[in-house]
């Protein structure tokens, strides 16, 4: 037998243990694939409640037209909810989807063992047990491997298909071909903490948090400008609102846990403060966010209009390359104001800089302040996933800057369609030392064979819905302006979270000789 899948005749019985809201999404997708399923859970009347609910879901199904009423008549039919783990005896696959304590893991599946056949393979949902230690107490550790659903399961497309250090090829690979045919996108990865996409997705949060913390921007503004400039789907605020503060605070500490503290898994203040307060988000009515009936939404901080200069002044040089903010100039033409250009001068940032018309410099962001890393006036501006798609800019101003001239950049960016959110001057603002942070995660975890660099980019565009995958990003941004970024947030912030990875710096040197050739 290579597969458990719908193609087998008759189709291998699928049991599942916990039934949750994640217990019941997976069991729904292997019961819409074909499987007979079981359901246990140790608390009496549970798994019937949950055949109870999955029965509605599949109605739903039914009302929406997604799913023919024969299908969902013969998915009930196929569904049974058992008392006591002898009636998993039949099950070719078992997945646990119970508490995340790893005692309670190990026991369960012990008792599995010695009730299912030697030829089951055995599966834990965890998001942050290590699988080799949940595998540690079994007789046959090798058929046990991690597949972690996101939820809700019957529509995220993403597994994370994750081999203990004793699993056997045979049973990842029937495993991930039972997963592939049930229209799943299943990524292999190794048994790390975090696995992919909780160990990648970190600095998401992290940096927003961060920012915060220094009082740099509100919430809803930071959330604003990482969907309006960055590209991101929604804002890690309003994400952990929705995910619970509890639980997204539990994953970033057991990464942290398990990384033996690593400085660039620290846990944020802020957010343990919220958590012990008890404010978890949607499901406690508040968190980030006020959720209250009636309560009102924040706005994010939006400049009013300002005139736009007549003309600015590019300064770019031969040779030094136009950077991720390239496209500037093309649009600012577009909108119809004069732009002159004139050579980049050896002390000038890589990047060049738009000189607005009393001299002060516009640039992009490069992990430095404002303030501290121009020698001039300067406004930073943030990175964009497409500065001609781009619905919101944050610009941060340095000490020396003068209100004129924040309006001047205020209105050369609403010129663009912009709106533009003035936030205090902090090392690499809001986008840029997100997307910074992931792409060197990301370089780190693909060094560290965590997954393969397919894998990692689809892991993130499927699980969290990243616009980009962090590698192809950062590829497109060019190592050297990660790292440069990098570095000057390190140098900003001597901590160790920012040292860039050796990947990075190497893929950097790369770049560096390659364009001197």
């Amino acid at each position: 037998m290579t597969a458990i899948d719908r193609r087998t005749e008759p189709a291998g019985t699928v049991a599942v243990v916990g039934t949750g809201t994640m217990g019941q999404g997976i069991a729904q997708v292997a019961l819409v694939a074909g499987h007979p399923v079981r359901l246990y859970d140790a608390a009496p009347g549970r798994a019937a409640q949950a055949a109870d609910a999955i029965a509605a879901r599949l109605e739903r199904l039914v009302d929406k037209g997604r799913l023919a009423p024969a299908a969902r008549d013969a998915a009930l039919g196929r569904l049974t909810p058992v008392t006591g783990l002898a009636g998993l005896a039949d099950a070719e696959l078992a997945i646990e989807a119970i508490l995340e304590d790893l005692g309670a893991k190990q026991q369960l599946f012990t008792a599995l063992e010695s009730v299912v056949s030697d030829d089951c393979l055995l599966a834990t949902n965890t998001s942050s047990l290590s699988v080799t230690a949940v595998a540690g107490a079994l007789r046959r550790p090798g058929r046990l491997l991690g597949l972690h659903f996101f939820n809700p399961a019957p529509l995220l497309p993403l597994v994370e298909l994750v081999r203990g250090f004793a699993t056997d090829q045979a049973a990842a690979d029937r495993a991930y071909e039972t997963v592939a045919a049930w229209g799943k996108t299943p990524v292999c990865c190794a048994d790390t903490p975090g696995f992919i996409v909780n160990r990648i997705a970190r600095p998401f949060y992290a940096e927003a948090l961060r920012v915060h913390e220094e009082g740099a921007a509100d919430p809803a503004t930071v959330d604003a400008v990482l969907r309006g400039c960055g590209g991101f789907a929604m804002g890690p605020f309003e994400l952990t609102d929705l995910i619970g503060q509890d639980v997204n605070e539990a994953v970033t500490r057991s990464v942290w846990d398990a990384m033996f503290h690593d400085p660039k898994f620290t846990p944020s203040l802020a957010q343990r403060r919220l958590v012990d307060a008890g404010l978890y988000g949607r499901k406690a009515g508040r968190g980030w966010y006020d959720y209250a009936e009636g309560a009102p939404s924040p706005e994010p901080h939006t400049a009013e209009p300002c005139r736009a200069p007549s003309m600015v002044v590019v300064h770019m040089g031969p040779g030094r390359g136009s950077g991720p903010a390239g496209e500037l100039p093309r649009l600012i033409e577009e909108a119809g104001i004069t732009v002159t250009w004139e050579d980049l001068a050896a002390d000038a940032p890589p990047g060049g800089f738009i000189a607005l018309p009393d001299g002060t410099r516009l640039a992009l962001t490069d992990g430095s302040s404002a303030t501290v890393g121009s020698p001039v006036p300067c406004i930073r501006f943030d990175l964009a996933l497409d500065y001609r798609t781009a619905t919101r800019m944050a610009l941060a101003p340095g000490e020396t800057v003068s209100p004129e001239a924040v309006r001047a950049a205020t209105g050369l960016f609403q010129a663009l369609g912009k709106k533009v959110s003035v936030i205090q001057d902090v090392p690499g603002m809001i986008v840029a030392r997100t997307v910074a942070m992931l792409a060197d995660f990301a370089m780190d975890a693909a060094a560290r064979r965590v997954a393969s660099p397919e894998d990692i980019d689809t892991a993130m565009r499927l699980g969290v819905n990243y616009p980009l995958g962090p590698l192809r990003w950062g590829s497109e941004l060019g190592a050297r302006w990660v790292r440069d970024v990098m570095l000057n947030l390190h140098q900003a912030y001597p901590t160790g979270r920012y040292a860039p990875s050796q990947p990075l710096m190497r893929r950097a040197v790369a770049e560096e000789e390659q364009f001197s050739s």
